[in-house]
């Protein structure tokens, strides 16, 4: 057998994981992260990127970004759900709009839209103005049945006048999917 083939002695560093806490532990610490996160980014005080059930968007209306997020209710914890009286449910969810000036800093708006489903039926969304601190969202809850494509129309109007709509298209799902 030639040299070439033979096996040579190789050494491998040791790599030391840090180590992790108890399953439950990180389980309520990552969803703890990520609704926070969801609430910061979405408004707009941009302290975390943390993805949530279908991630935070960004849309860019005039001088303003505009984000927005839908979540399912099932994800909040019951008493945040109570708090903002958001009904939890496999079939319903929850989107969240906030705005966000030139500065970096929350705009308060005039919120207002509506939702249309592939049968060009369209349903009405009721905004309510969240404020906790500095931060300002709007949150409305819509329903939808499994699989369903929803197109979302919302007229942002901050303090200057100047409406914009925000357009988007978002497939939903039943929980458990």
């Amino acid at each position: 057998m030639s040299s070439a083939l033979q096996p040579t002695n190789l050494t491998h560093p040791t790599i030391e994981y840090p180590k992790r806490p108890p399953a439950g532990l990180l389980s309520r610490r990552v969803f703890a992260g990520l609704f926070a996160g969801l609430l910061a980014v979405t408004a707009g005080l941009l302290l975390s990127g943390a993805p949530a059930a279908h991630a935070e968007q960004l849309q860019r209306l005039g001088d303003w970004d505009v984000h927005y997020a839908l979540i399912r209710t099932s994800f909040l914890k019951p008493d945040i759900a109570a708090r903002h009286g958001i009904v939890r449910g496999p079939d319903r969810a929850l989107l969240n709009i906030s705005v966000i000036g030139g500065d970096g800093k929350p705009v308060v708006a005039g919120v207002s839209g509506r939702v249309r489903n592939l049968l060009e039926q369209d349903t009405p969304l009721e905004f309510q103005e969240v404020r906790e601190g500095a931060a300002v969202y709007y949150l409305a809850e819509v329903r939808h049945t499994d699989r369903e494509v929803l197109r979302f129309f919302i007229d942002v109007a901050p303090p200057d006048g100047t409406a914009q709509r925000l357009e988007f298209q978002q497939q939903m799902y039943l929980d458990g999917r």
